[in-house]
This record gives structure tokens, C-alpha cells and sequence, in this order.
């Protein structure tokens, strides 16, 4: 008898410390949140790129990172050289793996002074965390491949797609709770998908805590409609292609006629 109470007297007590841990932990996160306004951007015949503001509250006095990218994935780039001597022709082919077709990131402060370099790698935080989490085949050093991955970066960051910045976000203190701000310009380059929305909160050099949320992207009405024929009636929507571009053609025809033609 007495064995059994030690034993339900221990499991008491390891249910009440269970329960202790949970309740310690839900009170740790809930301290960072995330918000993300236009969480659905739709795609039609108007859009030309939107807007994303992200807001929420952390810990007073800790530093914020907010990550913005898609799923990783497969890309690929066409490396151009010269043949003969003359021709500029494509001439291999660089493949990059595990690698986001969009990455915006903005913290508080310059990532390199609020975090070790180990605690950027572990969550892919910068630049040159993405650089060592991204395959590229194929290279024949390592100062080929930082060159080739210099030059993805700067194309993406031409088309909008890619972005570092720091110093931007609005912070401010309410209520024992540190709120955070920021607006971002979505490039209307971002293809349909869903986006990851990630904070991190950051103190003594490393990440404490994490939150996240989605943006989708999404095509609707009529260019959804031509997008999907594009992709299951390929013949089809050659065909309509065609005559949209014969009828347009008309029609700027007929303009210069009832003007007296061009001169």
C-alpha cells in the first residue's frame, strides 16, 4: 500500500512539474507576435505590386530580425562566355539549390552586431548565412562559387526579389510590452505561393524566440482563368494569343487610318 502511494505521489509530482514546464514555455512565446496586413494578395489585370506591413509586440529591450522568404527550392542560371572569340552565347549552366526565390530581411539594428555567426547560419539570417545553406553546381573553387553567388544576389536584388536593411523598423514601448513596425513594398516580380512572415527575437547574441505567419499570393478573375488554360490548353491558348495579337493589331491599324496614316 505504501509503494503505491510513493508511486502515485510521484506521478503527482511529475505531472505538476510537466505542467509547470508547459505553462512556463506558453508564457515565454507569447510574448513575441506576429501580424502581416494583406496576408492574401490577389493577382489581376490592375496589380502592379502591393504593400506588406508587419507588426507585433516582443520583450522590451530586445532586438528584432524579420524574415520574409519563400520555400527554398530549384534554380536556374545561364552563364554566358564568349565562342571564337566573337559570339556571347550560353555556354554552361549554374543550378542553385535549397535556395528562396524571394528573401527580404530587416532588423533593428546590423545583423552582424546583434548575432554570432553561428546563430545567423542556424536560422539562415543574412547574406552570407544564405551563401553557406545554398548549393551551387558547378564550381570549380570556393572564390567561384562566392562570385557566382555574389552575382545571384545582385540580379535579385534588380527584379526586387531580394533585400537586406536594417534600422528601418519603428519600435516603441507600451504597457511593459516593446512594439514593433514596418512597412515593405511587395514586388509585383513575386510569383503566386505562399510566403513565410518570420521574427526573430534576438538578446545576448542570439535568438530567443520566434513567430510566424503567411502571405499568399494568389491569381484571380481572368488571369487566373488564362493562366490555368495556359497550362492545361496550351494549343488552345496559343491560338487565342494569336488572335488577341491580330485583333490588336487591326485596331491600331484602323486608328492610323481614321488619323491620315503616320508620317
Amino acid at each position: 500500500m505504501k509503494k503505491m502511494k510513493l508511486a502515485v505521489y510521484a506521478l503527482f509530482i511529475i505531472m505538476a512539474a510537466i505542467s509547470l514546464t508547459v505553462l512556463t514555455v506558453g508564457q515565454a512565446s507569447a510574448e513575441l507576435t506576429i501580424t502581416a496586413n494583406h496576408d492574401h494578395i490577389n493577382i489581376d489585370f490592375f496589380y502592379h505590386g502591393s504593400s506588406v506591413s508587419v507588426r507585433g509586440t516582443a520583450d522590451p529591450g530586445t532586438d528584432l530580425v524579420i524574415k520574409i522568404t519563400s520555400p527554398e527550392g530549384h534554380q536556374a542560371l545561364r552563364q554566358k562566355g564568349k565562342v571564337g572569340g566573337v559570339l556571347w552565347m550560353n555556354v554552361a549552366t549554374l543550378n542553385f539549390e535549397r535556395v528562396p526565390s524571394l528573401y527580404f530581411l530587416t532588423s533593428t539594428k546590423k545583423l552582424d552586431s546583434m548575432l554570432t555567426e553561428e546563430a545567423m547560419k542556424k536560422d539562415v539570417l543574412g547574406y552570407k548565412a544564405l551563401s553557406n545553406h545554398v548549393g551551387i553546381e558547378p564550381v570549380a573553387s570556393q572564390e567561384e562559387r562566392t562570385r557566382w553567388f555574389n552575382e545571384f544576389v545582385k540580379y535579385k536584388e534588380n527584379s526586387n526579389l531580394y533585400g537586406v536593411t536594417s534600422g528601418k523598423m519603428t519600435v516603441s514601448e507600451k504597457d511593459g510590452k516593446q512594439n514593433y513596425y514596418v512597412l515593405l513594398d511587395w514586388p509585383y516580380q513575386a510569383q503566386p505561393g505562399d510566403y513565410y512572415v518570420t521574427v526573430y527575437e534576438v538578446k545576448d547574441n542570439k535568438v530567443i524566440e520566434q513567430a510566424q505567419t503567411k502571405v499568399i499570393v494568389q491569381q484571380v478573375g481572368v488571369v487566373k482563368s488564362l493562366a490555368t488554360m495556359a497550362k492545361n490548353s496550351g494549343a488552345f491558348y496559343g491560338i487565342l494569343s494569336i488572335l488577341a495579337a491580330l485583333g490588336a493589331g487591326f485596331g491600331v491599324g484602323m486608328i492610323f487610318r481614321k488619323g491620315g496614316g503616320a508620317h
